[in-house]
């Protein structure tokens, strides 16, 4: 858990930690006799939670999104996120170690005939240590620091006639500066990794560029074919009729905003397909009541991110297809300790939404 949560805290998307993590868990779990089917649970708790969408910084889509709705950047309400975060954290590791010693106890084992088993040895030069986790620091730190340089060097709008063109919108700075933060920082990572571990890279570029590829593909088709089936859905009469039950059914601006977005996750199979159809309808309406209100924009773009790592993670979401796959499991095999993280990671939404109203914590 802890290595996903390194990897998607740095930087790296959820679905390539699932593929990179996948042999190191196995290998583990194998050795200390744990229930393979506890896997994929483990890995959804480490990379799909609390380091997705709840921790403040976090440079993965989910904490970018409300960022240009809300003109705040991906340091939103740190006290929230990072209280929401560990909720999550101790409630799934407690969850997964009950799980663990109920199978410890009817000897229940690694199993058999299992598929898509990693090799018993890798045969190669490893880099070292530092060279490894430093992509990762650079991703953090300069994620950081490019959020808070960015609008003191472009301003609030950078205007594109001062360069001689004209006939381009002016761009917000605001709904900028996360993104650009985020993806200055992730290609400096990346060649961190092309210059200190270029002799690793090089010997076996072709095939593993290859497998990359193949990675890439099946996971990018799996989200957009969720994300599009979301869009129809939208699109439907029956979605405004959901939409209005929502918003007669939760007063409260921050739970309706909460249940719209995780449902609309939960109907989309994508966090951040189900965020960004939520936002894109609802925003305005959520901004100005919270203006009334006194709620700050940080606060919605928390509730709004937690809430997107809610019920997106149902049988048909691509990140769970994708981590099924890759550890050749199926869903009657893992699913069912994989939806305890999803309860749990829903429960957590609310549980910031509860600290803020009683509390004042942003």
């Amino acid at each position: 858990m802890m290595v996903c949560a390194v990897l998607t805290y740095g930087g790296v998307s959820l679905f390539v930690v699932a593929f990179a993590v996948y042999p190191f868990g196995a290998e583990i779990f194998r050795s200390a006799d744990i229930p393979k089917r506890l896997l994929p649970a483990t890995i959804a708790l480490g990379a799909f939670t609390f380091t997705m969408d709840a921790f403040p910084g976090s440079p993965q889509i989910q904490n970018i999104i409300p960022t240009s709705f809300f003109q705040t950047d991906s340091w939103a309400a740190p006290w929230l996120g990072l209280s929401g975060g560990l909720f999550i954290f101790f409630s799934g590791l407690v969850y997964l170690h009950w799980r663990k010693n109920k199978a410890v106890k009817i000897g229940e084992g690694y199993g058999d005939d299992h598929i898509n088993e990693p090799d018993d040895e890798i045969q190669e030069t490893l880099p070292k240590p530092l060279v490894a986790i430093l992509p990762l620091v650079i991703v953090g730190v300069l994620n950081k620091a490019l959020t808070d340089l960015i609008p003191k060097y472009y301003g609030s709008v950078f205007d594109f006639s001062k360069f001689g063109i004209g006939n381009i919108e002016n761009l917000e700075i605001s709904k900028l500066t996360a993104i650009w933060a985020v993806q200055i920082s992730l290609v400096l990572g990346i060649l961190s990794v092309v210059i200190f571990a270029f002799g690793q890279i090089r010997k076996n570029f072709i095939p593993d560029l290859n497998l990359s590829i193949n990675g890439a593909l099946l996971a990018t088709l799996n989200t957009a074919s969720e994300y599009g089936f979301g869009a129809v859905i939208a699109a439907l009469p029956g979605f405004q009729s959901v939409s209005d039950l929502i918003s007669k059914t939760f007063n409260n601006i921050l739970i309706n905003e909460a249940v719209t977005v995780t449902v609309l996750s939960g109907i989309t199979g994508s966090a951040s397909g189900g965020m960004s159809i939520a936002l894109a309808a609802m925003h305005e309406t959520y901004i100005s009541e919270a203006l009334k209100l006194g709620i700050p924009n940080e606060v919605l773009h928390r509730v709004a991110s937690m809430a997107s790592g809610g019920m997106d993670t149902l049988p048909h979401n691509g990140a769970i297809i994708t981590l099924l796959v890759v550890t050749g499991l199926t869903h009657k095999q893992a699913y069912g300790d994989i939806f305890v993280m999803t309860g749990i990671k829903t429960a957590g939404v609310f549980f910031i939404i509860m600290l803020y109203m009683v509390f004042g914590i942003v």
